[in-house]
């Protein structure tokens, strides 16, 4: 399996995700990634809630949610990048995300420099026709030493 196979991905992605402690903490789960293109979910949980009143999960937790998604979708991108770090990351929040629902975001590497990665995410609730936050971002490229890894 080498670094340029989707299933290699997948795996690096994982890993990376299960080396965060608060993406566990947060109960991230990968649901695709694919060709620079991730998509990961996060579940309801109260403990996470901002706002005790409405029980509408904090903006943060959503943060992070788009965050790791973006550097996964990175990791996925086509030209075989192994790592990457968020050098910025811009949020535009649209609305609370509703209570008891899980959250999930897609993140779209569109285009690759030498040193810099650049993505696109939303987030979404069961409400897919009303985003709950937008993203744009820029991250380190890492890429596999001369001759691959196997």
């Amino acid at each position: 399996m080498t670094e340029k196979t989707p299933e290699f991905k997948a795996k690096l992605a994982r890993q990376f995700m299960e080396a965060i402690p608060h993406s566990r903490h947060l109960g991230m789960r990968l649901d695709h990634l694919e060709g620079g293109i991730a998509e990961i979910s996060m579940p309801y949980d109260k403990k996470l809630v901002g706002d005790p009143e409405t029980g509408v999960i904090h903006g943060g937790a959503v943060s992070a949610l788009m965050d790791t998604c973006s550097g996964a979708a990175v990791m996925s991108h086509p030209e075989g990048l192994v790592g990457t770090a968020t050098i910025d990351l811009r949020i535009d929040y649209m609305r609370p995300a509703t209570p008891g629902h899980q959250i999930r975001a897609r993140a779209e590497c569109y285009h690759v420099t030498r040193s810099v990665a650049f993505v696109r995410a939303t987030a979404f609730d069961e409400d897919e026709d009303r985003p709950v936050a937008t993203a744009t971002g820029a991250f380190t490229v890492d890429r596999p030493a001369a001759g691959g890894a196997k």
